[in-house]
């Protein structure tokens, strides 16, 4: 083990179940925010800002038939050929946006990214259509985006006991939960500090997908938990400070 391997963890009991919830604390901590199409370096095996595809190169799983009911339905309500690049093409073949591998379900990839990703030469938004047309309807993203998408950077693992109790762990998205392909991205967001200038802490920035996550009741106790550990004047000593950014003059983020 090495100092970059040590985190600290909140953890508590869910009042309303047989349930453990353990957040990372030095993820949601950090100042991490999302920058894709601002520095983002993609997941491809060599880095590269200009293609601007981020995550989306590989396309996604969908997790299980409600998930696919939900994309296929905002595919169907929310996307055209002024939003979605790939509309047209999509609409002249049968076999629609998925393709299944190995009995699962995941997006198609056209030109070298997910069907969804509107690349960088659109008249349109770049970047996700499912995430900017619901945007531009009023409504939440992750309405509209299979459920892996939405949630990265963040990762719910559920374990259960032998007697039954579920620890329900919540912690940043790293190479290792892709298998063996993480090892072949150029780059990886939580892995590098060009990721982390955020101006407040992810437990606040990423509030909407947390409370999907864990309900709004857990996630205000989160935050109570985060609030005490943090304090009003920003991150204390008692916060082991995110791994990506301790070489940083200081060891702070």
């Amino acid at each position: 083990m090495t100092a970059d391997d040590v985190r600290d963890w909140i953890s508590f009991d869910d009042p309303t179940e047989r349930r453990t919830w353990m957040f990372d604390a030095t993820f949601l901590g950090s100042n991490y925010q999302c920058i894709f199409g601002n520095g983002c370096l993609g997941i491809d095996p060599e880095p590269d800002e200009a293609a601007g595809r981020g995550c989306c190169s590989h396309g996604a799983y969908l997790c299980d038939d409600d998930d696919l009911g939900r994309v296929t339905t905002a595919v169907d309500t929310l996307l055209n050929k002024h939003n979605w690049q790939h509309h047209d093409l999509i609409a002249a073949d049968t076999d629609g946006p998925f393709v299944k591998v190995e009995g699962a379900w995941k997006t198609r990839i056209v030109d070298g990214a997910c069907v969804f990703h509107n690349d960088v030469a659109f008249d349109g938004t770049h970047g996700c259509a499912l995430h900017s047309a619901a945007a531009a309807a009023g409504q939440p993203p992750a309405t509209a985006k299979p459920e892996v998408c939405w949630q990265v950077p963040i990762r719910r693992e559920d374990h259960q006991t032998e007697t039954g109790h579920l620890f329900t762990m919540v912690r940043e998205w790293s190479r290792r939960d892709w298998g063996e392909g993480g090892d072949e991205f150029g780059w990886w967001c939580t892995d590098d500090d060009r990721a982390f200038v955020g101006h407040e802490p992810a437990y606040v920035t990423l509030a909407d997908d947390l409370v999907r996550i864990c309900g709004q009741s857990i996630y205000e106790e989160l935050v109570n938990q985060m609030e005490t550990r943090l304090g009003p004047e920003g991150p204390s000593l008692v916060l082991m400070p995110h791994p990506a950014v301790r070489q940083r003059p200081g060891g702070r983020d």
